[in-house]
């Protein structure tokens, strides 16, 4: 199991980079707009649905690793700071630039809610950068000297990431066009989300090697 530590800090990081505008939050919005609330719904579960395989399936692939090789354990560790760090000034870098881009909701084919489940699910295990932010994002979280609950700390942990993202796609869904209209219009909101997200990456980087929180 996780310490609350872990856990609050992924929760944390996870709601920062799920209310940040993104790829996943204009699939959400695509289908809410151009379909239904209920098509936006069927998006947000399939995100959610692939990333909690993506997440199980790097949870046992890395915990292997980490059985056969100890120093990998320091290594991702060090990289998945670094990592951190480097979304966070990337997103305060970015913050002003993205504040003021318009968000524009094209049209989609209709489908049924099952298709785009399916969907959802493809178009996050398919995400390259989805991949890199598991493989990346977990390992500075986990006690690697807790004999044999790597991977159950990896597994709590990954599928922690997507359902963090539930009530921002899910409040995306139901509010469609109003939501668009929304972002699109708060500048101020969006550079402050950007600002806030980014300085907390940092410091949960910072925190998950000087311990100091």
């Amino acid at each position: 199991m996780p310490s609350i530590e872990a856990l609050f800090s992924v929760a944390i990081a996870g709601l920062f980079l799920s209310a940040t505008p993104g790829p996943s939050m204009l699939y959400v919005l695509s289908r809410s707009v151009g379909q239904s609330r209920a098509a936006g719904l069927a998006s947000a579960i399939g995100l959610c649905l692939g990333g909690i395989i993506l997440a199980v399936a790097t949870a046992m692939g890395l915990a292997t690793l980490f059985a056969r090789f100890e120093w990998i354990v320091t290594g991702l560790r060090w990289a998945g700071s670094v990592y951190l760090v480097w979304l966070g000034i990337g997103m305060i870098r970015e913050a002003r630039v993205s504040a003021t881009m318009p968000i524009d909701v094209h049209s989609v084919e209709k489908r049924s809610f099952l298709t785009i489940v399916w969907q959802g699910v493809g178009v996050e295990l398919l995400n390259p950068k989805t991949v890199l932010f598991f493989a990346l994002f977990l390992p500075p979280f986990v006690d690697a000297s807790v004999s044999g609950s790597v991977q159950s700390q990896l597994l709590i942990l990954g599928i922690l990431v997507p359902l963090t993202a539930i009530p921002s796609d899910l409040l995306v869904a139901w509010m469609g066009g109003t939501m668009s209209q929304v972002v699109n219009r708060q500048h101020r909101v969006r550079t402050a989300l950007s600002w806030a997200g980014g300085l907390v990456l940092i410091v949960i980087a910072g925190n998950l090697q000087l311990g100091y929180l």
